[in-house]
């Protein structure tokens, strides 16, 4: 059973290399933000609570997360292998994270991480608001996330790589060349 983490700023590419990687690996995608954007697109508790959090570019809190991290594995127990997407964002998630993978018999693989220049980041989640009409892609609230990602979810690759677990990825040029170096780590694995 194989357990990436994807990893790197908003607009580091993480979506998008996702699928592919689920695609060629058939692992179960536990994606943070689309459980967040369909709690909010359905009204629940759970996603006017979330969206307070992410219309401002903050996290959503550890414990609110964590839950619905837990949830969904168990839900998807029978999965070959998970795919964590926009999760963990703390140190204190990851731990969470490998004590719920321990209880369960499984571990974390590896952490993918994509390193994307800030000025490119910007760029794109620039484009994707235009495309996609995302309310939380716009320049302040952009720089916040950028800056909540710097102090509060940077450190997880430090606490990964203490455990010889991660994986710097450069996640620019052409969205085929960032998947074969994607591909190529993974296979080494």
């Amino acid at each position: 059973m194989i357990n990436l983490i994807l990893f790197g700023p908003p607009g580091s590419g993480k979506g998008t290399q996702g699928k592919f990687i689920q695609e060629r690996y058939k692992l179960c995608t536990i994606s943070m933000g689309d459980i967040l954007r369909n709690e909010i697109a359905l009204g629940t508790d759970l996603g006017i609570t979330a969206k307070s959090y992410m219309d401002k570019g903050n996290l959503v809190p550890d414990e609110v997360v964590v839950g619905i991290i837990e949830h969904t594995m168990e839900q998807k127990k029978d999965c070959s292998g998970f795919l964590f997407d926009g999760f963990p964002r703390t140190v204190a998630q990851a731990k969470a994270l490998d004590t719920m993978m321990h209880h369960h018999g499984i571990q974390v693989s590896a952490l993918l991480e994509l390193d994307v220049p800030e000025e490119e980041l910007v760029k794109r989640l620039l484009l994707r608001k235009e495309i996609e009409g995302r309310s939380d892609d716009n320049i302040d609230t952009i720089n916040n996330r950028l800056t909540v990602y710097r102090t509060q979810t940077a450190p997880i690759a430090d606490y990964y790589r203490k455990q010889g677990l991660h994986h710097l990825i450069q996640g620019t040029g052409k969205v085929e060349e960032i998947t074969e170096r994607l591909y190529n780590a993974i296979d080494k694995l």
